[in-house]
């Protein structure tokens, strides 16, 4: 958007063979390798520099397909094929549950997530890595979509003018049930510093032994309690909205890297409240007849903060009815719009929508991706 020097949002598009590991499953390709392929899209919002987006953008397809090499999705548990049990099995001890292909699939990409992050923690000295940064990805694999995301950027299929939600957002306000929870469990990872508790506002010393309203990690809504000298310490979350924040530093819950990040001023660690694992989404496209304007679309949260789900399907809608159904550039102008539209325009008192509201300060990035039409889209 012509804001800032450096880009830290990063992306990976990619057709990937998975190389098969026994000797059973799809027939042979690549001239006598037996394996699968997935097709893969990502994106990677940096934060704090752009070498743990930079190399996840370069690796994590890397993990993927070394996970699902090792699942390998053409074998099933044996209790979900017919339900046999072998002969020599004792009575009791023959029970075993079905493992689905898709669980499998979905098994190979949490475990990718968390050796992604592994790779950014051993290699942050020598590779000179800064930050961390939200991860989204899609894989394409078996007639499946799988959406896993980790952090704030966001995923929808818009399918017949319907909006899909493919994703959620991970902050300090959808996770603090989590968040409060490890630290009751261990609150040697607070540094006296913070309590687990949260309060509609901070708390004053004149205000001890009063009744306040609370919550704590087992309540959605809110009750009294009579306020104590451990209650005066920062909680642990503390704001609402977009200007919430975890241990006053982070706006993001889950992601890759940060191993590094302390609170400001202090030896207090972000990183075990922060989790590199991604929840996954599962879309089956054999399921419905779709058409040529049926998108999934990914983006980082410079396009979500200022155009919402509506907004972009209506953007979607747009663009691509002004294209030919056989025009494979109308994906690359609907992202493009996208992002034009989320940046604003330059005025003199800034960056302006044309609802004349504040564009987007942030990174933009965005992925189109179509589910079908024409043959040559597949």
């Amino acid at each position: 958007a012509g804001k800032s020097q450096h880009n830290e949002d990063q992306a990976c598009c990619e057709v990937v063979f998975v190389e098969q590991r026994s000797r059973e499953g799809s027939g042979e390709l690549d001239g006598g390798r037996k394996g699968f392929y997935f097709h893969y899209w990502a994106l990677f919002d940096g934060h704090a520099g752009s070498g743990a987006a930079v190399m996840a953008s370069e690796r994590l397809h890397l993990h993927i397909c070394e996970q699902t090499g090792s699942a390998d999705p053409n074998q099933v548990s044996y209790a979900e094929d017919g339900g046999e049990v072998p002969n020599d099995a004792v009575p009791r001890f023959h029970l075993e549950k079905a493992v689905s292909h898709e669980s499998l699939v979905i098994g190979a990409i949490e475990n990718a997530f968390k050796h992604m992050d592994d790779q950014i923690e051993q290699e942050r000295a020598s590779q000179h890595l800064a930050g961390g940064c939200c991860a989204l990805a899609a894989i394409y694999l078996m007639g499946k979509f799988y959406v896993a995301n980790a952090g704030d950027s966001r995923a929808i299929i818009i399918r017949n003018g319907e909006i899909i939600p493919m994703s959620r957002e991970f902050t300090p306000e959808t996770e603090r049930q989590r968040l409060q929870f490890l630290a009751l469990l261990r609150p040697e990872l607070l540094g006296k510093e913070f309590t687990h508790l949260e309060f509609p506002r901070r708390i004053q010393p004149k205000e001890l032994g009063k009744k306040m309203l609370y919550r704590d990690q087992n309540m959605n809504g809110w009750a009294y309690k009579k306020i104590e000298e451990d209650d005066l310490k920062f909680p642990l979350i503390f704001g609402e909205g977009k200007k919430a924040r975890m241990m006053a530093t982070i706006g993001v819950t889950r992601g890759l890297g940060d191993h590094d990040l302390k609170v400001f001023s202090s030896n207090i660690h972000i990183k075990p409240f922060l989790s590199c694992f991604p929840e996954v989404r599962v879309y089956d496209l054999t399921q419905y007849e779709h058409c040529p304007d049926d998108v999934l679309v990914l983006g980082t949260d410079g396009l979500w903060d200022v155009t919402n789900d509506k907004e972009v399907a209506g953007v979607v809608m747009e663009v691509l009815t002004s294209y030919e159904p056989n025009d494979p550039c109308r994906y690359t102008m609907v992202a493009q719009e996208l992002v034009v539209r989320s940046r604003g325009v330059l005025k003199e008192r800034g960056w302006r929508l044309a609802n004349d509201k504040l564009g987007s300060g942030d990174d933009i990035s965005v992925f189109v991706i179509p589910l079908g039409g024409p043959g040559n889209y597949t």
